[in-house]
């Protein structure tokens, strides 16, 4: 969407723009988006692991810029969709961390591989045949298609079962002259929303043994993975230890939503991460004896993650409930909220929040100091 169009674009720069906003507007609080991405980039360098933040949280070119500019050493994309925009908007290293396994993915994986830095693109295989048709594929590349073996940590959505279905992979992607073996994804996103912490480090610590044993497998093998990627925001501090990988997928700590920043709180600390996405709305009707009426609803918030949260804008204890595709309840816990009210929200799951919106509206304080576009909103 061309910014000048955005019905919003006339307020950047005003005085109070924030709260003139046309609603339901999806906010990035910039300086606390900020803070989060130098937290993140100070911590992995401080560990000595490197940083490939996702960019399913943002899918935004602008963010994943200033990751990089902060110290991560390239992005990891879901969808070759997302890989697209990325590699395009200039970014230099990019892991698709999802198989491209159909002739016309795998046909638009190697144009993105022949526009890109050579090796910048990379991609995970998690079946014999897939690696076969992307050997085939690259045959016309000047440079062999970088390739990590998929393992299934996690929910196992995609990856290999075992070891041995590992080393068999390693094995005939280091056996493809057209493909080079780059190492290993171990992604565990079944770990990541582990509410107590306990029993998040015990999980974690026990893939790490696990992917750490699969590591030495290879090794006696003769092959070397140069990387091994996983992790997420709710274990970033956990499986940066041991050595066990060499990068951090992290992702949804450069916004924070409900349930993460539940997660990364310990004890009577908070999380060291922000919250720096809201979605703002404005109260549309008040006459309901026990609700007032707001403009945002299942089009406009994830539905995966809970109910969001008020941020500002009334009584922080009052309650959310959807209420239709355009249209949530919220429950007063104090003075009703008068007509036109604004109240901004934290999201239930920033990240498919995130794909529900065009644009992103940026404020320092009470100012709209920009517009951005969602790059890769439904990009796949």
């Amino acid at each position: 969407m061309p910014r000048l169009l955005h019905p919003n674009a006339p307020l950047v720069g005003v005085p109070g723009g924030r709260h003139l906003l046309d609603t339901p507007a999806l906010l990035i609080d910039l300086p606390a988006m900020t803070r989060n991405i130098e937290r993140m980039a100070a911590f992995a360098k401080a560990r000595g692991i490197g940083l490939r933040p996702h960019v399913k949280t943002h899918k935004s070119v602008e963010i994943a810029r200033r990751q990089v500019a902060a110290g991560a050493i390239g992005v990891s994309c879901v969808t070759l969709g997302e890989a697209e925009v990325m590699v395009d908007g200039g970014i230099r290293s990019v892991l698709i961390t999802s198989p491209a396994v159909t002739p016309s993915k795998i046909a638009r994986l190697v144009k993105l591989a022949e526009r890109a830095a050579p090796g910048g693109v990379m991609v995970v295989a998690d079946n014999l045949a897939n690696v076969a048709d992307l050997a085939r594929a690259a045959g016309g590349l000047l440079h062999p298609l970088p390739v990590l073996v998929d393992y299934g940590a996690g929910y196992n959505r995609t990856g290999a079962a075992n070891e041995a279905q590992v080393l068999a992979l390693a094995t005939a992607i280091a056996g493809e002259p057209r493909l080079r073996l780059r190492g290993l994804q171990a992604y565990a996103g079944n770990l990541q929303h582990i509410v107590a912490r306990e029993e998040r480090s015990a999980a974690a610590a026990g893939l790490r043994e696990t992917v750490a044993g699969i590591v030495a497998a290879a090794r006696r093998k003769g092959f070397n993975f140069e990387i091994v990627t996983g992790a997420g925001t709710g274990t970033h501090d956990l499986d940066s230890e041991e050595n066990a990988f060499t990068e951090l997928q992290a992702g949804s700590y450069v916004f924070m939503d409900a349930e993460y920043t539940q997660v990364l709180a310990t004890g009577t600390e908070p999380s060291p991460f922000e919250v720096a996405l809201f979605v703002q709305t404005a109260v549309v009707s008040t006459n309901a004896a026990d609700w007032v009426t707001v403009d945002g609803g299942t089009k406009c918030f994830a539905t995966d993650g809970g109910v969001p949260l008020v941020a500002r804008g009334t009584d922080a204890a009052s309650r959310y409930a959807f209420f239709g595709d355009e249209h949530g309840k919220l429950l007063p816990a104090g003075a009703r909220p008068a007509l036109g009210t604004r109240i901004e929200f934290v999201t239930p799951h920033c990240d498919p929040t995130v794909n529900l919106h065009d644009v992103y509206h940026v404020v320092e304080g009470g100012a709209l100091v920009a517009i951005w576009p969602v790059d890769a909103r439904g990009k796949r």
